[in-house]
């Protein structure tokens, strides 16, 4: 899982916010329920009290002690309801105290005398030696000359400790377990309501220059996603536009300069032939001609990529023998491999089949053969394959030219760009061969790839899809 997407931030901001406020929720319900649970026990206890304070004490001097006595024994029972009852004497000394309950929770023996100073009605937590605690709620009771009794009426802590410890082990299971649905419903969600923005993602990746009439879905959702995807289309829409007038400005160049360049070509080529111009004139004349006919190849290969990038090289499909076709150019490009003194040789076992444009798949082996011819010095060696690999069709030009730097290499398919100096020395290319042959390439559904050592050599790669059986 990523941890820097959206999902896993939104699912993390929840669970943490779920869980501190369901935190705060159940500890709040914890002290609560307890607290209401003490109160609610304590508040039995002092009814207890009270009434045996005014019932019974307060009449003590007319019926007597030992009536007290047996009327709390015979009322309240307090072994057989598991309370503590016990009422002090003015004087300090103990009237009654209870026996042990039946839980055996508490011993009323070692439960300490309370604490002096207190008002009428008090009540208390008192945690006796073995660890047990009772809820204890006392009331005074005046019985005339005798002075004020205290009674004190309790019972054991436990059943509201193990209530609470109950709450508590619910809570601390249910809480996670919300808390992991809801982190996972948000997830969920959130995955949902972002779905439109990984389908934008997916289509906008396979939009390039050469399907902008594609557009990007639209959200219907009436909020920033909608207006999101609407803004991206008219982008592209824009773009599309841009790209159309830049293509058409250079088709309508290329096109309208070819005249003139032909004209002064032809020009230069008289005055060049006229003997009566001085030599020293029909050499620069002759100069100039070359720059012309430099000047025109660029025109001519500029022309070829507005109609590629227009979608010509898909016009007239044909079966083409790949294999054939790379064999006969390779035989007629020998001569110039051969006038600069380099060796060429060819691997060609069998058939190659692909589907395109004849004489594009043709410039296609021309521009990697004179491009590996032109970069390689004298001496030095060509060579070209190819096969089909799987489902597809290879071409390989390997040459021991000087390379390329490995910064260089993956700008090398980028119009009008040169490597360097040194290597384009003695050249005429204006940087628009390997531009072309990646042109031709995507369009018929393949790729051109280049792998280079500086100093070794290089090896382009054409790699298309063959035509079905």
């Amino acid at each position: 899982m990523n941890a820097r997407s959206i999902h896993f931030r939104l699912a993390v901001w929840h669970s943490v916010l779920l869980t501190a406020v369901f935190a705060l929720l159940g500890g709040l319900l914890y002290e609560r329920v307890k607290t209401y649970l003490d109160d609610t026990l304590l508040e039995t206890q002092a009814r207890r009290a009270r009434q045996i304070a005014e019932t019974l004490l307060a009449n003590e001097p007319r019926t007597g002690e030992a009536y007290v006595v047996r009327e709390i024994r015979e009322l309240y029972a307090p072994e057989l309801g598991d309370r503590f009852i016990r009422v002090t004497r003015p004087d300090g000394s103990v009237l009654y105290v209870s026996g042990p309950p039946n839980d055996q929770s508490f011993e009323p023996s070692k439960v300490p005398p309370a604490r002096a100073g207190r008002g009428e009605e008090f009540s208390r937590l008192e945690v006796l030696g073995d660890g047990n605690a009772l809820l204890i709620a006392a009331s005074r009771a005046e019985a005339g000359p005798k002075g004020t009794y205290l009674v004190e009426v309790g019972t054991s802590a436990g059943p509201v400790e193990r209530l609470a410890h109950h709450l508590l082990a619910l809570l601390a299971l249910g809480i996670p377990l919300v808390i992991a649905v809801a982190v996972a419903g948000s997830y969920f969600l959130s995955r949902t309501a972002l779905d439109p923005v990984a389908q934008m993602t997916l289509k906008a990746e396979i939009i390039s220059q050469h399907n902008l009439s594609e557009r990007l879905p639209v959200v219907r959702s009436g909020d920033e996603l909608e207006r999101l995807s609407i803004a991206l289309n008219h982008m592209i829409a824009r773009l599309a536009d841009a790209f159309s007038n830049s293509k058409r400005f250079v088709a309508d160049a290329s096109h309208e300069l070819r005249t003139p360049l032909t004209v002064i070509r032809g020009e230069l080529e008289n005055l060049a032939g006229d003997q009566r111009i001085p030599a020293e004139l029909r050499d620069r004349i002759g100069s100039t001609l070359e720059e012309v006919e430099r000047l025109g190849n660029i025109v001519q290969k500029l022309f070829a990529l507005s109609r590629l990038d227009a979608g010509e090289a898909q016009a007239e499909w044909v079966r083409v023998d790949i294999a054939a076709l790379a064999g006969a150019t390779a035989e007629q490009m020998a001569l110039l491999a051969e006038d600069r003194k380099i060796k060429m040789t060819r691997e060609i076992p069998a058939p190659v089949h692909v589907m395109g444009d004849r004489a594009r798949l043709k410039q296609v082996i021309v521009n990697l053969l004179d491009n590996a011819i032109k970069y390689t010095p004298p001496g030095g060696s060509a060579h070209m394959k190819v096969a089909a690999q799987g489902a597809q069709a290879v071409i390989e030009v390997t040459d021991s030219g000087a390379g390329i730097p490995p910064e260089a290499v993956p700008l090398v398919f980028e119009r009008f760009y040169r490597v360097d100096r040194d290597r384009s020395a003695g050249t005429d290319g204006a940087g628009l061969g390997l531009s072309i042959v990646k042109s031709i390439s995507v369009a018929h559904g393949g790729r051109v790839e280049v792998e280079s050592t500086l100093g070794s050599g290089s090896q382009f790669r054409v790699i298309l899809p063959l035509a079905e059986a």
